[in-house]
Protein backbone atom coordinates (compact mmCIF):
# COMPACT_ATOMS: atom_id res chain seq x y z
CA UNK A 1 0.00 0.00 0.00
CA UNK A 2 1.47 3.38 -0.98
CA UNK A 3 2.20 5.90 1.59
CA UNK A 4 -0.48 9.10 2.01
CA UNK A 5 0.97 11.93 0.59
CA UNK A 6 2.45 14.19 2.92
CA UNK A 7 1.60 17.65 1.61
CA UNK A 8 -1.82 17.61 0.27
CA UNK A 9 -2.97 20.34 -2.66
CA UNK A 10 -6.37 21.72 -4.23
CA UNK A 11 -7.01 24.45 -6.10
CA UNK A 12 -10.77 26.15 -6.49
CA UNK A 13 -12.03 29.52 -6.76
CA UNK A 14 -8.79 30.51 -7.63
CA UNK A 15 -7.43 29.60 -4.06
CA UNK A 16 -4.72 26.68 -3.81
CA UNK A 17 -5.14 25.07 -0.03
CA UNK A 18 -1.89 23.67 0.71
CA UNK A 19 -2.07 20.69 3.54
CA UNK A 20 0.46 19.50 6.08
CA UNK A 21 -0.56 16.03 6.34
CA UNK A 22 1.60 14.06 8.79
CA UNK A 23 -0.90 14.51 11.34
CA UNK A 24 0.04 11.23 13.83
CA UNK A 25 3.85 13.01 13.93
CA UNK A 26 1.88 16.90 14.45
CA UNK A 27 3.05 17.38 10.86
CA UNK A 28 6.57 17.52 11.45
CA UNK A 29 8.68 17.86 8.44
CA UNK A 30 10.63 15.43 7.26
CA UNK A 31 13.31 15.35 4.66
CA UNK A 32 10.63 14.44 1.48
CA UNK A 33 7.96 16.44 3.40
CA UNK A 34 10.02 19.29 3.03
CA UNK A 35 10.65 18.85 -0.86
CA UNK A 36 7.19 18.53 -1.13
CA UNK A 37 6.21 21.48 0.50
CA UNK A 38 8.84 23.71 -1.38
CA UNK A 39 7.83 22.16 -4.62
CA UNK A 40 4.10 22.73 -3.94
CA UNK A 41 4.24 26.62 -3.22
CA UNK A 42 6.26 26.93 -6.41
CA UNK A 43 3.67 25.23 -8.28
CA UNK A 44 1.12 27.44 -6.30
CA UNK A 45 3.24 30.84 -7.44
CA UNK A 46 3.74 29.58 -10.90
CA UNK A 47 0.24 28.85 -11.37
CA UNK A 48 -1.82 31.82 -13.39
CA UNK A 49 -5.35 30.70 -11.93
CA UNK A 50 -4.10 30.84 -8.44
CA UNK A 51 -4.57 34.31 -6.75
CA UNK A 52 -3.84 33.25 -3.02
CA UNK A 53 -2.82 30.17 -1.28
CA UNK A 54 -4.15 28.78 2.34
CA UNK A 55 -1.09 26.95 4.29
CA UNK A 56 -2.70 24.99 7.14
CA UNK A 57 -1.98 21.19 8.69
CA UNK A 58 -4.13 18.18 9.42
CA UNK A 59 -4.54 16.85 12.78
CA UNK A 60 -4.61 18.93 15.79
CA UNK A 61 -0.75 20.73 15.00
CA UNK A 62 0.26 23.12 12.20
CA UNK A 63 3.53 21.89 11.86
CA UNK A 64 5.37 20.93 15.10
CA UNK A 65 9.08 21.95 13.52
CA UNK A 66 11.62 19.12 11.48
CA UNK A 67 11.71 15.64 11.96
CA UNK A 68 14.70 14.48 12.81
CA UNK A 69 14.27 10.83 13.13
CA UNK A 70 16.39 8.85 11.04
CA UNK A 71 13.24 6.66 9.71
CA UNK A 72 11.60 9.68 8.66
CA UNK A 73 14.13 10.45 5.83
CA UNK A 74 15.54 13.07 8.09
CA UNK A 75 15.92 16.23 6.55
CA UNK A 76 19.62 16.99 5.29
CA UNK A 77 22.10 17.94 7.58
CA UNK A 78 19.99 17.36 10.39
CA UNK A 79 20.44 14.83 12.80
CA UNK A 80 19.06 13.54 16.58
CA UNK A 81 22.67 12.72 17.75
CA UNK A 82 25.38 14.93 19.43
CA UNK A 83 26.46 16.16 16.15
CA UNK A 84 23.20 17.74 15.41
CA UNK A 85 24.36 20.18 12.81
CA UNK A 86 26.91 19.41 9.98
CA UNK A 87 28.36 21.78 7.74
CA UNK A 88 26.38 20.52 4.44
CA UNK A 89 23.08 21.74 5.82
CA UNK A 90 21.47 24.53 3.09
CA UNK A 91 17.84 25.86 4.19
CA UNK A 92 18.12 28.29 1.30
CA UNK A 93 16.22 26.63 -1.39
CA UNK A 94 13.26 25.60 1.36
CA UNK A 95 9.61 26.69 2.18
CA UNK A 96 10.30 29.79 4.16
CA UNK A 97 12.57 31.11 1.50
CA UNK A 98 10.34 30.13 -1.69
CA UNK A 99 7.68 31.78 0.77
CA UNK A 100 9.56 35.00 0.58
CA UNK A 101 9.96 34.77 -2.65
CA UNK A 102 6.70 34.67 -3.58
CA UNK A 103 3.94 37.01 -5.02
CA UNK A 104 1.28 35.23 -4.33
CA UNK A 105 -0.39 36.47 -1.28
CA UNK A 106 -0.24 33.47 1.65
CA UNK A 107 -2.58 33.04 4.54
CA UNK A 108 -1.27 30.84 7.16
CA UNK A 109 -4.35 29.11 8.85
CA UNK A 110 -2.73 28.15 12.06
CA UNK A 111 -4.47 25.34 14.06
CA UNK A 112 -2.49 23.99 16.87
CA UNK A 113 0.88 24.63 17.32
CA UNK A 114 3.82 26.26 15.01
CA UNK A 115 7.09 24.91 16.95
CA UNK A 116 10.90 25.81 15.58
CA UNK A 117 10.18 25.42 11.73
CA UNK A 118 6.55 25.43 12.05
CA UNK A 119 6.70 28.57 13.78
CA UNK A 120 9.69 30.34 10.86
CA UNK A 121 7.25 28.92 8.15
CA UNK A 122 4.35 30.73 9.33
CA UNK A 123 6.50 33.55 9.93
CA UNK A 124 6.82 33.67 5.87
CA UNK A 125 3.47 33.70 5.16
CA UNK A 126 1.51 37.59 4.66
CA UNK A 127 -1.39 36.99 7.20
CA UNK A 128 -1.91 34.54 10.28
CA UNK A 129 -4.95 33.49 11.46
CA UNK A 130 -4.86 31.92 14.35
CA UNK A 131 -7.57 29.13 15.77
CA UNK A 132 -7.69 29.78 19.25
CA UNK A 133 -5.90 26.49 20.29
CA UNK A 134 -2.85 27.67 17.74
CA UNK A 135 0.19 28.83 19.54
CA UNK A 136 3.87 30.11 17.95
CA UNK A 137 6.53 28.62 19.96
CA UNK A 138 10.19 29.70 19.62
CA UNK A 139 12.08 27.04 21.62
CA UNK A 140 15.23 27.60 19.89
CA UNK A 141 17.12 28.72 22.33
CA UNK A 142 15.82 26.14 24.83
CA UNK A 143 17.30 23.52 22.54
CA UNK A 144 20.73 24.93 21.45
CA UNK A 145 19.80 26.36 18.37
CA UNK A 146 18.68 29.28 16.71
CA UNK A 147 15.80 30.31 14.49
CA UNK A 148 17.44 28.78 11.11
CA UNK A 149 14.89 30.07 8.82
CA UNK A 150 14.23 33.21 8.74
CA UNK A 151 12.72 34.10 12.49
CA UNK A 152 16.13 36.12 13.46
CA UNK A 153 14.63 38.34 9.99
CA UNK A 154 11.34 38.34 9.93
CA UNK A 155 10.79 38.62 14.19
CA UNK A 156 12.26 41.72 14.57
CA UNK A 157 11.03 43.71 11.52
CA UNK A 158 7.36 42.29 12.36
CA UNK A 159 7.30 42.95 15.93
CA UNK A 160 10.53 45.48 16.72
CA UNK A 161 13.58 44.43 18.44
CA UNK A 162 12.37 44.58 22.07
CA UNK A 163 9.80 41.97 21.76
CA UNK A 164 11.48 39.99 19.35
CA UNK A 165 14.32 39.62 21.87
CA UNK A 166 12.29 38.53 24.51
CA UNK A 167 10.54 35.99 22.16
CA UNK A 168 13.92 34.62 20.76
CA UNK A 169 16.15 35.04 24.27
CA UNK A 170 13.67 33.36 26.20
CA UNK A 171 12.02 30.84 24.11
CA UNK A 172 8.12 31.42 24.87
CA UNK A 173 5.44 30.17 23.56
CA UNK A 174 2.91 32.47 22.55
CA UNK A 175 -0.82 31.29 22.70
CA UNK A 176 -3.51 32.07 20.29
CA UNK A 177 -4.44 35.67 22.20
CA UNK A 178 -1.08 36.69 22.78
CA UNK A 179 0.30 35.87 19.20
CA UNK A 180 -2.53 39.04 18.09
CA UNK A 181 -1.38 41.22 21.21
CA UNK A 182 2.41 40.92 20.08
CA UNK A 183 1.63 41.65 16.33
CA UNK A 184 2.00 38.12 15.02
CA UNK A 185 -1.11 37.43 13.82
CA UNK A 186 -4.48 39.31 12.56
CA UNK A 187 -7.20 37.39 14.76
CA UNK A 188 -8.48 34.60 16.41
CA UNK A 189 -11.62 32.58 15.70
CA UNK A 190 -12.81 28.96 17.54
CA UNK A 191 -10.94 25.89 15.98
CA UNK A 192 -13.98 24.64 13.39
CA UNK A 193 -14.23 27.97 11.93
CA UNK A 194 -10.67 28.60 11.10
CA UNK A 195 -10.82 26.99 7.76
CA UNK A 196 -13.64 28.66 6.65
CA UNK A 197 -12.72 32.14 7.86
CA UNK A 198 -9.16 31.45 6.11
CA UNK A 199 -11.15 30.93 3.01
CA UNK A 200 -13.33 33.86 3.63
CA UNK A 201 -10.29 35.89 3.08
CA UNK A 202 -9.03 33.89 0.44
CA UNK A 203 -11.95 34.55 -1.80
CA UNK A 204 -11.62 38.39 -0.90
CA UNK A 205 -8.29 38.64 -1.77
CA UNK A 206 -8.87 36.68 -4.84
CA UNK A 207 -11.54 38.67 -5.71
CA UNK A 208 -9.08 41.51 -6.55
CA UNK A 209 -7.07 42.59 -9.80
CA UNK A 210 -4.59 39.84 -9.26
CA UNK A 211 -1.21 41.53 -11.03
CA UNK A 212 -2.29 44.57 -8.86
CA UNK A 213 -2.27 42.14 -5.49
CA UNK A 214 1.12 40.61 -7.03
CA UNK A 215 2.92 43.62 -7.24
CA UNK A 216 1.65 45.12 -4.16
CA UNK A 217 3.67 42.22 -2.46
CA UNK A 218 6.21 42.68 -4.30
CA UNK A 219 6.60 46.42 -3.13
CA UNK A 220 6.31 45.22 0.01
CA UNK A 221 8.81 43.29 0.00
CA UNK A 222 11.31 45.23 -1.42
CA UNK A 223 10.84 48.06 0.26
CA UNK A 224 11.66 46.57 3.36
CA UNK A 225 15.38 47.09 2.07
CA UNK A 226 15.71 50.27 0.02
CA UNK A 227 15.55 53.87 0.74
CA UNK A 228 12.12 55.71 0.87
CA UNK A 229 13.13 57.78 -2.82
CA UNK A 230 14.55 55.08 -4.38
CA UNK A 231 11.19 52.53 -3.44
CA UNK A 232 9.08 55.48 -4.73
CA UNK A 233 10.88 55.44 -8.23
CA UNK A 234 10.19 51.63 -8.08
CA UNK A 235 6.79 51.80 -7.34
CA UNK A 236 5.95 53.81 -9.99
CA UNK A 237 7.79 51.61 -12.35
CA UNK A 238 5.50 49.22 -11.56
CA UNK A 239 2.74 51.22 -12.22
CA UNK A 240 3.22 51.82 -15.69
CA UNK A 241 2.63 47.79 -17.18
CA UNK A 242 -0.35 47.76 -14.56
CA UNK A 243 -2.10 50.62 -16.19
CA UNK A 244 -1.74 48.90 -20.10
CA UNK A 245 -3.60 45.82 -18.36
CA UNK A 246 -7.19 44.72 -18.97
CA UNK A 247 -7.87 44.50 -15.42
CA UNK A 248 -7.24 48.26 -14.95
CA UNK A 249 -9.92 49.24 -17.56
CA UNK A 250 -12.29 46.33 -15.77
CA UNK A 251 -11.72 48.13 -12.07
CA UNK A 252 -12.58 51.51 -13.45
CA UNK A 253 -15.31 50.38 -15.49
CA UNK A 254 -17.02 48.53 -12.83
CA UNK A 255 -16.88 51.25 -10.33
CA UNK A 256 -18.61 53.78 -12.60
CA UNK A 257 -21.17 51.36 -13.19
CA UNK A 258 -21.50 50.60 -9.92
CA UNK A 259 -21.17 46.74 -10.51
CA UNK A 260 -18.47 44.08 -8.70
CA UNK A 261 -15.91 43.83 -11.06
CA UNK A 262 -14.44 40.65 -12.90
CA UNK A 263 -10.62 40.37 -12.97
CA UNK A 264 -9.01 38.09 -15.50
CA UNK A 265 -5.54 38.34 -14.34
CA UNK A 266 -4.20 40.51 -17.79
Amino acid sequence: MSKPQEVLYEVSEHIATITLNAPERMNTISGPMLNQLTERLLEANQDKDVRCVILTGAGRAFCAGLDLRPESGGVSGLSSSSDSVSPSLDLRNTPPTVLFDMDTPVIAAINGGAAGYGMDTALGCDIRLMGASGKLAAAFTKRGLVPESGGTWFLPRLIGWSKASELIFTGRTLNAEETVEWGLASEVVADEDLQARARELAREIAGNAPLAVQAAKRMMRMGQNEPFVEHVHRVYLQLLPLMRTEDLKEGMLSFMEKRPPVFNGR
